[in-house]
């Protein structure tokens, strides 16, 4: 039991069972029992000016998504054909098929390819040729074009 002074000439008594504790902690709770007498509020803020915020229905979100696509369409189609395309015709490689063997190497292509050259300058030409990004990383079982010497 606890023995609360009162505001008016009367003692509170409040018991301590698990219902009056959960009541305590409880949010709902908090001022209907009370062992101890809550500490005085701050005073209030002095309210700040908000920002106003915007908020899209839902075709309003759906016409601003369409917009990017278009946007971002617009875009790949205008300036990819300048990044990918050039206005000079390639010249055709004469080349031939080579299927890599297992445990066999792009090193080893280039000095089959091209014996009496630099085999440095071949491995090169053959990247190149085949556009590899990493000749590091070829599989057995690949076709490589190779470049006629």
């Amino acid at each position: 039991m606890t023995t609360v002074p009162s505001t008016c000439d009367r003692t509170v008594v409040t018991l301590d069972t698990p219902l009056t504790r959960a009541v305590a902690r409880h949010p709902a709770g908090k001022g209907r029992v009370s062992a101890a007498p809550t500490p005085p509020r701050p005073a209030p803020r002095t309210p700040t000016p908000r920002k106003p915020s915007y908020r899209l229905t839902r075709r309003g979100r759906f016409v601003v998504f369409l917009a990017a696509m278009l946007a971002f369409g617009g875009l790949t189609v205008g300036l990819g054909t300048q990044v990918i395309a050039t206005s000079e015709a390639g010249e055709p490689v004469p080349s031939r098929a080579v299927t890599l063997q297992q445990g066999e190497t792009l090193w080893d292509v280039a000095a089959a390819a091209n014996p009496g050259g630099d085999i440095r300058e071949t491995v090169h030409e053959i990247t190149q040729l085949n556009a590899l990004s990493d000749p590091g990383t070829i599989q057995a079982g690949t076709t490589l074009y190779v470049p006629l010497y």
